[in-house]
């Protein structure tokens, strides 16, 4: 058990992941922009250092001022929450380093999860079925029209970084392709810092079913069931529900089994979340978030269970 933790990160999720600290006996500290001195999580917390002004790249997004305020506090463990740098290698590579446990996936894992096309081939390692398209991130205008002419429309362009929608297009004439793919490769330059972009075939009405995990860092996995997240506007999530009804049990089944294999081939540690796509009786694997996710309080509604502890 961790004697004290540093919440890097702030709002709901450090005033949440604070609560079942406290109920564990475990204490809690946490870190602050200028912006947010008066923030909640500050006052509700008690103990917060300040690392930087107000934009997170000058505070949050700071890995040295993390583990400075980390030493300061007398943590030994440190919690990212989600956003920021909870899905950062560089950052858990970096607290090992200072011998202070990072409360995630290990650096590793991060790194092999860290893009959609790098998930993508581990879960083709692990026999984990993949939506057609390219395997390899591009920038190059010339070579992802190369791509798509390659491939029967409608496809969809997305940024291999990053997450939210946020550099995704759907191609649907290739009168447009040019124009998709520099409107696409800038929003995942400005939205991740990383313009690349991969192409997969667009399944239009399939079903977006995402399945939580749970890993010991040894090879041990576990499912906490699944969670359906269809209802989406601009590809970013609006409701979620669990468990996913009206889904034939043999595919749910199947689901569960691919999301579990891929982490166990990773031995993945911690909680994170396996997203599929599905239609008719079929499903393929669409990315990893390796990290607590906002979602996860559905998951904990159907369980019972507190899944930060």
């Amino acid at each position: 058990m961790f004697r004290k933790i540093l919440i890097a990160n702030r709002g709901e999720i450090a005033c949440r992941i604070a609560r079942t600290c406290r109920r564990l006996g475990i204490q809690v500290a946490t870190v602050h922009s200028e912006a947010d001195r008066e923030a909640q999580h500050v006052r509700e917390i008690g103990e917060s250092v300040l690392i930087g002004k107000a934009s997170a790249t000058s505070s949050y997004l700071r890995i040295d001022r993390i583990i400075d305020a980390a030493r300061q506090v007398g943590a030994d463990a440190v919690h990212p929450g989600y956003g920021f740098l909870a899905e950062n290698a560089e950052f858990a590579l970096a607290l090992e380093a200072a011998g202070i446990a990072f409360v995630g996936p290990s650096a590793d894992v991060l790194s092999r999860f860290g893009d959609k096309a790098a998930a993508k081939a581990e879960a083709m390692a692990a026999g984990v079925p993949v939506i057609a398209g390219t395997t390899e991130p591009a920038a190059s205008v010339p070579e992802l029209v190369a791509a798509v002419e390659g491939m029967r429309l409608p496809v969809l362009l997305k940024a291999a970084a990053g997450g939210g929608g946020k550099g995704m297009r759907v191609v649907s004439s290739l009168e447009t392709l040019v124009a998709d793919i520099e409107a696409a490769t800038r929003e995942g330059q400005s939205s991740f810092g990383n313009p690349n972009l991969i192409v997969e075939q667009y399944l239009p009405e399939a079903r977006h079913i995402e399945v939580q995990v749970l890993g010991d860092g040894q090879g041990g996995v576990i499912h906490l069931f699944d969670r359906e997240c269809s209802l989406q506007r601009r590809h970013q999530k609006v409701i979620e529900e669990a468990p996913v009804t009206s889904l034939p049990e043999a595919l749910r089944q199947s689901i569960l089994d691919h999301a579990v294999r891929l982490c166990e081939a990773v031995r993945y540690r911690g909680l994170g979340t396996v997203e599929f796509i599905a239609r008719g009786n079929e499903a393929y694997f669409l990315e990893v978030n390796p990290r607590i996710q906002v979602e996860h309080p559905v998951t904990e509604e159907i369980t019972g269970l507190d899944l930060v502890e």
